[in-house]
């Protein structure tokens, strides 16, 4: 590992906030709300209405791919493919010139092609098992996102899935770092897409009481750590990164945003979605980050929270933070929730927290918690309420966890060498 370093030098999304990585940055910085009335289907019988929906949304720019071809992916595919579209483009690698078998996919998503599910099953039943689509496993399957991105770049090394709820693309980019500090790959596509806005998807999160019903008020309901949080906000999107061995970085003068330093994860072993309410999974893996990084406790100047605004998540990760942390919480350590304002985008978030993590690092400025007016008393850190802070820090933990008691930590840290901007 201390042979082999991991660089991020491409990043690409698209989100409730915005289809492109600058954009979504300026817009998390203004305390902007993605959330809003869905409007992807009738939602007006249903508990929680109200989502991060990415807007206007017609597939992929037609100079990534014909729209023959993105028709016959499933919504979340395409959102794979616009954001690790941009992601190539900003790193500015030419895959055309790269050995392909030392390039790798590894993309997270917890639930994968649930649109497509819907529409076929709802075939199934109106007109008979020979309707179906013959594209519908290639859409539905979780794999597929990976394996367009593979197809359009040539990428023939490692190309898989990681499904581990809302902490998949989290682990994905775990799994990634791992396969170039054992020299199994050189560059790696990797993050999450996810796009569960879909009738079964809002109506079993509904069922299960994990959706805020603030339904008159989107733009404030999603509040991490405030005692008037009632729920998450479902959302969707997609964002991916280029991993890249640092060597082969630095030699073809790349933009160096940060280095992958260390990772965590473990898992609560303790209830099916319940978080543990001691944190003591969450703060295991926090703690694995570090010894990971070779890091100590002060070292870590920012915290981009898992803060999905739900009553017993936050105060679970607020435990799990001082339990890693000790006294540190309390002095020096900030901590914040962008879901604040992009909503949960599930098997995706993690990707585009980590891009929020490497924004960080290049512009000395960590986005705000939006909406936390009334702070929770079990919830009493630092978390940079309403107002983005300007403050250079060097080494920044993206936290992500899923249900099933799924916990992965990632350790952002500057990099040293040549200017990175």
């Amino acid at each position: 590992m201390a042979d082999r370093q991991v660089a991020i030098t491409g990043l690409g999304t698209v989100n409730p906030l915005a289809r492109n990585v600058e954009e979504t940055w300026s817009g998390l910085l203004k305390g902007k709300s993605g959330i809003s009335e869905i409007t992807l289907f009738d939602a007006s019988s249903f508990t929680s209405r109200i989502g991060g929906e990415v807007k206007n949304w017609a597939g992929p720019d037609e100079d990534i791919i014909d729209g023959k071809e993105a028709g016959r992916m499933d919504r979340y595919s395409q959102f794979a493919v616009q954001a690790g579209a941009e992601a190539v483009k900003n790193s500015g690698i030419d895959f055309g010139k790269e050995d392909a078998p030392r390039c790798a996919v590894v993309i997270g998503s917890g639930i994968g092609g649930l649109h497509t599910l819907e529409v076929q099953h709802k075939r199934l039943i109106e007109k008979g098992p020979k309707k179906i689509s013959p594209f519908t496993i290639p859409r539905m399957m979780i794999n597929a996102a990976g394996a367009h991105l593979a197809i359009m770049y040539g990428i023939e090394g490692a190309n898989y899935s990681v499904v581990t709820a809302c902490a998949s693309a989290a682990h994905a980019m775990c799994e990634s770092a791992r396969l170039i500090w054992n020299d199994y790959a050189d560059i790696v596509l990797t993050g999450g897409s996810e796009a569960a806005l879909t009738t079964i998807g809002l109506g079993s999160f509904c069922s299960l009481k994990g959706l805020s019903t603030r339904n008159d008020d989107p733009q404030h309901a999603s509040r991490p750590w405030d005692r008037d949080r009632d729920g998450f906000l479902l959302a969707e999107g997609a964002g991916c990164l280029v991993f890249e061995e640092l060597q082969h970085a630095v030699k073809r003068g790349a933009v160096i945003y940060g280095i992958i330093s260390g990772c965590g994860a473990t898992c609560d072993a303790h209830h099916i979605t319940a978080p543990d309410p001691e944190g003591k999974g969450a703060a295991a893996a926090l703690t694995k980050s570090l010894k990971s990084a070779g890091l100590n406790k002060d070292d870590i100047g920012y915290i981009n929270a898992h803060g999905t605004s739900t009553v017993l998540g936050d105060i679970g990760e607020t435990e799990a933070i001082k339990k890693a942390f000790g006294e540190h919480a309390y002095n020096g350590l900030a901590v914040s929730s962008t879901k604040s304002c992009t909503g949960h985008m599930l098997g995706a978030t993690g990707g585009l927290e980590m891009i929020v993590c490497a924004l960080v690092i290049r512009d000395g400025i960590l986005p705000a918690t939006t909406n936390l007016d009334n702070p929770d008393e079990k919830c009493d850190l630092d978390y940079i309420p309403h107002d983005p802070r300007e403050k250079k820090v060097d080494h920044i933990i993206s936290n992500s966890f899923g249900f099933g008691g799924h916990n992965a930590c990632l350790v952002l840290s500057r990099y040293t060498g040549q200017p990175c901007f």
